[in-house]
């Protein structure tokens, strides 16, 4: 093994996944199984179509039912990983909602009349359910001598999105504020962790992503495509390069930080 795969090689290292039956979600799984890592892979819907965990095959695969807005919910399923695979030193905070274009139209409504019930719901996944992860298992990641754990954001996190992309439906669309609201947390919990756990040898870091192609309509496409100085979404497949940049030792040297791959978007 030459110096450049020895950086980047995984092999005996343990991974969580939370939502690793999503579209991307299985992407990170695959990818950190392909390096060598032993793979926990956490989610509430095990059988995400959205996702193909069910074709991996790998006997250093172990699937677990988790809901990271339940506390006791993430310490079981941390349990049953360090009872099968070992201690974890790699968590992938995956785990989040949106609400896509089709969504329900009080979901997607007016700010004025946005629901605080949904605004409940979003913030409980996706930032109460990482605070979980991070405290339960990343805890146990600085007792355990340290670690690499991955947050991850969107350009929503550090933009606010352009709403005229959604002008051409005939029913209005507006992009949730809890969206956007939630990932902003992120970044600043990735940062209060990094410096809060670095003496623990635990790094912490935001991937901060831009959208994925996944069969959306032309309209959408051609506006949010113009808004991207590469001309395109990303494919499933093209985070993948900084999930194992940020797990591996080639980033050993990087904490707080936050990674944008959006192709531009956030340039101009």
């Amino acid at each position: 093994m030459n110096s450049i795969e020895k950086i980047f090689n995984l092999t005996g290292k343990t991974a969580i996944v939370t939502g690793a039956a999503g579209q991307l979600g299985t992407q990170y799984t695959q990818t950190l199984l392909d390096a060598g890592a032993s793979v926990a892979a956490f989610d509430l819907k095990i059988d995400n179509p959205r996702g193909r965990l069910g074709k991996i095959n790998s006997d250093r695969l172990v699937k677990v039912e988790v809901d990271i807005t339940k506390k006791t919910s993430i310490e079981k399923g941390l349990a049953e990983v360090v009872s099968r695979l070992g201690s974890p030193g790699i968590l992938i905070n995956n785990a989040a909602i949106d609400a896509p274009p089709n969504a329900d139209e009080q979901e997607t409504g007016p700010f004025e009349t946005y629901p605080e019930s949904s605004w409940d719901i979003m913030m409980d996944v996706n930032l109460k359910g990482m605070f979980l992860c991070c405290q339960i298992i990343g805890g146990h990641m600085a007792k355990a001598g340290g670690g690499s754990i991955i947050n991850i954001a969107s350009i929503y996190g550090i933009l606010s999105p352009d709403q005229r992309i959604y002008e051409y439906k005939e029913k209005p669309f507006i992009k949730p504020v809890t969206y956007c609201v939630s990932k902003s947390g992120v970044l600043n919990l990735t940062r209060y962790l990094a410096t809060y756990w670095a003496k623990k040898g635990v790094r912490v870091n935001t991937l901060t992503i831009g959208g994925v192609f996944n069969n959306q309509d032309e309209n959408f496409l051609k506006n949010y495509n113009n808004k991207v100085p590469l001309g395109r979404m990303a494919n499933q497949d093209e985070y993948n390069g900084a999930i194992l940049f940020l797990s591996s030792d080639a980033s050993s040297y990087m904490t707080g930080a936050n990674l944008i791959v959006d192709g531009g978007f956030s340039a101009w």
